[in-house]
């Protein structure tokens, strides 16, 4: 059983929370004002502040600002009438857990309590993930011991305490939605659902459904009510990766969802309430995306309070050979067979190649290799030649062209290789440069690359999204988009 305090002015709404606190177990008593609130916390200290930030005598940050032992080991719970970004940033850099929206929702001070931590519990609990990365160079579900990646860990270990929402930016495979879970599964959200979407890998048609929800007979073919995922993902998390791909009408009422908490199915005129944490990623230039149009501007400010920059997997070092090793022990885990270890030639290798599709192209390049290795050490052989790479007076090519080359193509007197449905792959033909003139709107260098990619694989849509690094849902999508 805990001890809240409760720093309200309007005696009905401080009488409202109070009872709930009380129904759920735990002892509650109220202040309508600083003096008052300052009185109770020297006579018992709370485990749970709920502060009003608008009182008689004062801002309630005054109490905060105080540095008041008290508050130590307390969890502190922001009252507002409106989540603004500066009220959102002042409450992290003050270490509030939670901030509620006024009029209060009970069902969201509900969820609140049920997942009520002490500040000292999780601080110990990050300690514990700190002492496991330094004898293993794993911090939850991430691998690195690199200086770009201890940074990245102290900014999840910051964050993760509070309610704050996170935009993550990184190059495609570099681990986003690792970042992301590891977020949720250090906060107090973690017993709650983390639920993933991919923006860019929904249709344009039923986006707003998937997210939002809709109600039977809302458009033609919705049989029966449909849950989105704000629903679904109630008291956890919410990963919008590629949230630049989402349509422009859709990101007006994305943006609402953060400002109020609110939303409406498709086809309903119910106003719906949610307690979600939304955590956002991108792979392009958030700013580029708002002065080409593809993203409001007022959505990235609400999106980006604290921003998590993901470095590229070149960047990162020694970790490559880290990450290489945890990779092969966990291809023995699923495959069997013993384990393999990747030779010194292997490694120098490993090191020389750019990785242009980072730790999800590395992962691909191991899959191969131990497949193809006979014995206990994969040597070179068949790992992607620094060569491939080209020099810096040579045309560019597109990273994909020359992963292809190292790493897909087959020796001569080596069987064709085969598809899914058994079929032999189609060779890949000639034309092994794509050039990009600087100054190309990204969107238009995408669409170049995809496609002379396509053209270049016979039109086989699995290879083609192997080669790119991605999945084959986002590859049906783009060709469709491109062809209208």
């Amino acid at each position: 059983m805990a001890h809240a305090l409760i720093v309200e002015d309007d005696e009905d709404s401080a009488r409202m929370m109070a009872a709930l606190v009380a129904r759920e177990g735990h002892s509650v008593m109220c202040a309508n004002s600083l003096a008052a609130a300052r009185r109770l916390m020297v006579m018992q200290r709370p485990d749970l502040l709920l502060l009003d930030l608008h009182l008689p005598d004062g801002d309630g940050f005054a109490l905060l600002d105080e540095k008041n032992e008290a508050l130590s080991d307390t969890v502190l719970v922001l009252m507002t009438g409106q989540a603004s970004l500066e009220t959102s940033i002042r409450a992290m850099r003050l270490g509030a857990a939670d901030y509620l929206v006024k009029p209060i929702n009970p069902q969201h001070l509900k969820g609140l309590l049920s997942r009520l931590i002490a500040p000292s519990q999780l601080r110990a609990e990050f300690d514990e993930v700190e002492e496991l990365w330094r004898e293993t160079g794993r911090f939850g579900p991430l691998i690195g011991r690199s200086q770009e990646m201890q940074r990245v860990y102290r900014q999840i270990s910051r964050v993760a305490r509070t309610a704050v929402t996170v935009f993550i930016h990184g190059e495609s495979g570099t681990g986003k939605e690792l970042v992301a879970r590891a977020v949720h599964d250090m906060s107090r959200r973690r017993d709650q659902p983390f639920l993933a979407v991919n923006c860019g890998a929904l249709s344009p048609s039923l986006i707003e459904s998937e997210i939002f929800g809709h109600e039977r007979g809302s458009f033609t073919g919705a049989e029966r009510q449909h849950q989105g995922f704000f629903e679904r993902a109630h008291g956890g998390t919410l990963f919008l990766d590629e949230v630049t791909e989402m349509p422009l009408e859709l990101q007006v009422k994305l943006l609402r969802v953060l400002e109020t908490g609110t939303f409406m199915r498709v086809g309903s005129t119910q106003v719906q309430q949610t307690d979600v944490r939304v955590i956002a990623a991108t792979n392009r230039d958030a700013a580029a995306a708002v002065a080409n149009g593809r993203m409001r501007e007022d959505l990235l400010y609400r999106l980006n309070v604290f921003p998590i920059a993901l470095p590229p997997l070149r960047e990162r070092g020694d970790d490559i050979g880290l990450i290489a090793s945890d990779f092969l022990q966990e291809v023995a885990r699923q495959e069997g067979g013993g384990t393999k270890h990747l030779s010194r030639g292997a490694h120098a290798r490993l090191a020389a190649w750019r990785w242009p599709g980072n730790v999800r192209e590395l992962r691909n390049v191991l899959q191969r290799a131990w497949v193809m290795a006979s014995g206990s050490e994969i040597d070179e052989e068949w790992l992607p030649a620094a060569s491939a790479q080209g020099t810096a007076d040579a045309p560019v090519r597109t990273p994909q062209a020359a992963y292809g080359d190292a790493v897909f193509a087959m020796p001569p007197a080596a069987a064709p290789e085969l598809g899914r449905d058994g079929a032999p792959v189609p060779p890949a033909p000639g034309g092994q440069q794509l050039v990009i003139e600087i100054g190309t709107q990204l969107a238009d260098a995408e669409r170049q690359l995809i496609l002379a990619t396509y053209e270049r694989c016979g039109g086989h849509k699995e290879r083609t999204a192997a080669l790119l690094g991605i999945s084959m849902k986002t590859l049906y999508n783009r060709l469709k988009e491109y062809r209208q």
